[in-house]
């Protein structure tokens, strides 16, 4: 996705140890309307799949998530790394490892918000070995429900978490996908 790109190259910094920092328009502050193209992008890709339910994890694939539901005419569904207070009722839970914040996190989404034989569509901001869209493919096949696939925002395809999702079977888009960000240089897969 061209705009997402040029976006990445423009506001975009790549940091020591493989982070790519992009604060500016999609994991801090957000910009509506990057995030309504690349909602509408995912939906482009993924309509033919009859999508039911778009599922995403807390925080930052909210608004990604959000606006390919809105264009695929589906609830949004987002797990939750921390138990609130007034998750009493049944959940799904499964535990995910974040590359970026070197943190373990036990996620969840109630089971009444991932009833059985639906078609999901797993939204996140980013990819990189690939634990927190294989943990929420987790919870979809814990439900009953299938994967229709996975969409990432931004990839980091030299890591390994592009390989272990097309391992697993699953189809995978990316809308940007990152060939290396060696010596802080941001470079895109062709």
């Amino acid at each position: 996705m061209d705009l997402l790109k040029q976006r990445i190259l423009a506001e975009g910094f790549a940091l020591p140890g493989n982070v790519l920092k992009v604060d500016s328009f999609l994991n801090h502050q957000i910009d509506p309307i990057l995030s309504s193209a690349m909602g509408k992008e995912f939906a482009a890709l993924f309509r033919e799949a009859k999508i039911d339910r778009v599922l995403t994890i807390e925080a930052s694939g909210i608004a990604i998530g959000l606006t390919t539901a809105l264009e695929l005419g589906t609830p949004l569904v987002f797990a939750r790394k921390k138990k609130s207070v007034l998750m009493t009722e049944e959940a799904y839970s499964t535990q995910v490892f974040s590359y970026t914040k070197k943190e373990t996190n036990n996620i969840s989404v109630l089971k009444k918000f991932l009833p059985k034989n639906e078609r999901i569509l797993i939204i996140d901001d980013f990819l990189a070995n690939g634990d927190s869209a294989l943990g929420l493919a987790r919870l979809v096949e814990e439900a009953g429900s299938e994967v229709a696939g996975i969409g990432i925002v931004i990839e980091k395809a030299f890591q390994a978490g592009h390989k272990r999702i097309l391992d697993a079977g699953y189809r995978l888009e990316a809308l940007a996908s990152i060939k290396s960000l060696d010596n802080c240089q941001i470079t895109f897969t062709d």
